[in-house]
């Protein structure tokens, strides 16, 4: 049987429009239950900034439980993560120690459940366990993330550029170069509402 049929409702909450909220909202209701799962799993302290925009659960966690947290999703019998839908770098150069990133979706084609986990790192040690010994399909998506934002996992068979030529020195998704040139004369900000 499914997870969400034999998982039982949740304690009536005291307010009753909360209650309501939930039987209106099935995603919501959905996304509770899997998080109450998550935190029976693995610790209410292994997941912060927990938020679902479109309706799809996310969590951030930290690059030491990443790989400990998607065994255990892809092992738990009830959820059935067994698909990593993708995975992909992010580089947000404003957020100190926090810079790079990871950000991993799994989809549960069982339940039909999505969710995304983040991990945030900082640009100087850009070090992550690898999911390839988890997800064949990591093996491409870690090495894309090596090309373009310089992210090294631990442990991948073969890690090396996979899109760039092998002898470029930098990573060309950071945010480190401007995105348009500022000697450009052949340009007018009027056609682009500056």
């Amino acid at each position: 049987m499914s997870f969400f049929k034999t998982m039982p409702e949740p304690i009536a909450a005291p307010d009753e429009n909360l209650a309501a909220a939930q039987a209106a909202d099935p995603v919501a209701a959905q996304n509770a239950r899997v998080l109450a799962l998550l935190h029976r799993l693995f610790g209410e302290d292994a997941f912060t900034d927990v938020h679902e925009p479109y309706g799809l659960l996310t969590l951030t966690t930290t690059r030491e439980r990443i790989h400990g947290i998607v065994a255990g999703l892809q092992q738990e019998q009830e959820l059935q993560f067994h698909f990593l839908t993708t995975m992909c770098g992010i580089h947000y150069p404003e957020n100190l120690n926090r810079e790079l990133g990871m950000i991993y979706h799994l989809h549960s084609l069982v339940n039909n459940i999505r969710l995304r986990l983040k991990i945030f790192f900082p640009i100087a040690d850009p070090v992550v366990p690898t999911l390839s010994n988890l997800y064949a399909c990591a093996n491409w998506m870690e090495r894309e993330a090596y090309d373009f934002y310089g992210v090294i996992f631990t442990g991948h068979p073969n890690l090396r550029r996979i899109l760039n030529v092998e002898d470029m020195d930098y990573h060309p998704m950071r945010k480190q170069y401007p995105l348009e040139d500022g000697t450009r004369e052949d340009k007018t900000d009027l056609f682009f509402g500056r």
